[in-house]
């Protein structure tokens, strides 16, 4: 397999996943820190796939055996009931640990618990949320079907009607943090556990979870399958520089970048702007960051730690500190990448390159909007954007 194989040639997908197993598991956060976010390698040796760096993994998750029991229990199922689905036939449980979410619920199945409610005060609260829905959404975030049931005992459920009320499952994406010029059978991963303590439990992300549960192992249990980037690759000029803003998990392709560029001999700059909380237990891949700097492979590292003083710092406020020099490597032809929440940072990021177009390019702020949006965006096609 080599970095210039196509990726249309993979013979597994998400149809057809291949199954991986971990060969590595380790946190990248410090102790200390106020999040859990870890280093996960999955092997993929024997499948035949191939990645680029931009890309991402596709991961079907698993729920915990404790929460299907859980939900059994409450249901009063044993999980050896036979049940179909898509014109597969399993058991129950096998079904909700696999092909279902558990960590949260829906309100079809509140709707149904109110159908099947005796009369009464229970019966009666669930009926006048589902009158309302704000109310409702209110009432169920943070909740799962145990909750629901524990809270409202007294409803029963047939295997084959309780899976018609849940949500399936869907894979989740993680970008690829390594790049296959140096690990051609191997795809590493930047994931950050979403933990959270609700209604006196405590709750798992459904993906982050399950790989956070993962340990290294013989066992290939990992169902997976390369999702291809369209608009998130490097340029075909091994000597074009690149600016690149990854807070957090946001960096993971930002490594498979500068692995695959340092392998590769590319010529061009590297940018680095990377964010987090703190510097002393949520520096990501610090030491391998610093390492490609001292080589001269990373430029330039710009770090906003944003709870190390009183004021919080984030990536747009360094690339408006670096805002001349940033406008210089873009009027010299570098490429400018983003990856991670696209609800408020790359938005911030988004407005902070206007800004620069505005202040240290000369432009009025309609010139300014357009060069970005349009010019840099579209016409010479060098802003490319990874965001979820």
């Amino acid at each position: 397999m080599t970095a210039t194989t196509s990726p249309t040639a993979n013979p597994y997908t998400r149809a057809n996943p291949f199954l991986a197993r971990i060969a590595e598991n380790r946190a990248l956060t410090r102790q200390g820190s106020e999040k859990e976010t870890r280093h996960i390698a999955v092997d993929l040796r024997g499948s035949g796939l191939s990645y680029q760096v931009g890309d991402s993994l596709g991961i079907f998750a698993r729920n915990p055996p404790e929460i299907v029991e859980e939900l059994l229990q409450a249901l009063g199922l044993s999980g050896e009931e036979t049940v179909s689905l898509q014109g597969k036939t399993a058991p129950l449980r096998e079904f909700l640990a696999s092909q279902f979410v558990l960590n949260r619920t829906t309100k079809k199945f509140a709707r149904a618990l109110a159908e099947k409610l005796a009369p009464g005060a229970s019966r009666d609260q669930i009926q006048a949320l589902c009158q309302n829905e704000a109310e409702l959404d209110a009432y169920l975030h943070g909740r799962d079907y145990v909750d629901l049931l524990r809270s409202h005992p007294g409803a029963s459920f047939g295997p084959e009607e309780l899976i018609g009320l849940l949500s399936r499952s869907l894979p989740r994406l993680y970008s690829v943090a390594s790049a296959p010029a140096v690990y051609p059978e191997e795809v590493h991963l930047t994931v950050a556990v979403v933990r959270f303590h609700t209604h006196g439990r405590e709750k798992l992300g459904l993906a982050s979870g399950h790989l956070a549960r993962q340990q290294p192992s013989e066992s290939r249990d990992l169902p997976v399958y390369v999702q291809p980037a369209k608009h998130f690759r490097l340029p075909e000029d091994p000597a074009t520089s690149l600016i690149m803003v990854g807070p957090g998990t946001g960096v993971a392709p930002f490594r498979a970048f500068l692995q695959q560029r340092a392998a590769l001999g590319h010529t061009g700059r590297n940018w680095l702007f990377f964010g987090e909380q703190h510097r002393a237990t949520d520096f990501l891949y610090e030491e391998e960051f610093l390492e490609f700097q001292h080589k001269g492979v990373l430029t330039r590292l710009d770090t906003a730690f944003s709870r190390d003083q009183a004021q919080k710092i984030y990536v747009q406020h360094r690339m408006i500190e670096q805002g001349e020099a940033l406008w210089s490597w873009l009027q010299e032809g570098a490429h400018f990448y983003v990856c991670g929440d696209a609800h408020r940072m790359a938005k911030d990021v988004h407005q902070t390159l206007i800004d620069i177009a505005h202040r240290f390019g000369g432009l009025n702020p309609e010139e300014a909007a357009r060069y970005v949006n349009v010019t840099l965006a579209k016409e010479q096609k060098r802003y490319h954007k990874d965001v979820y």
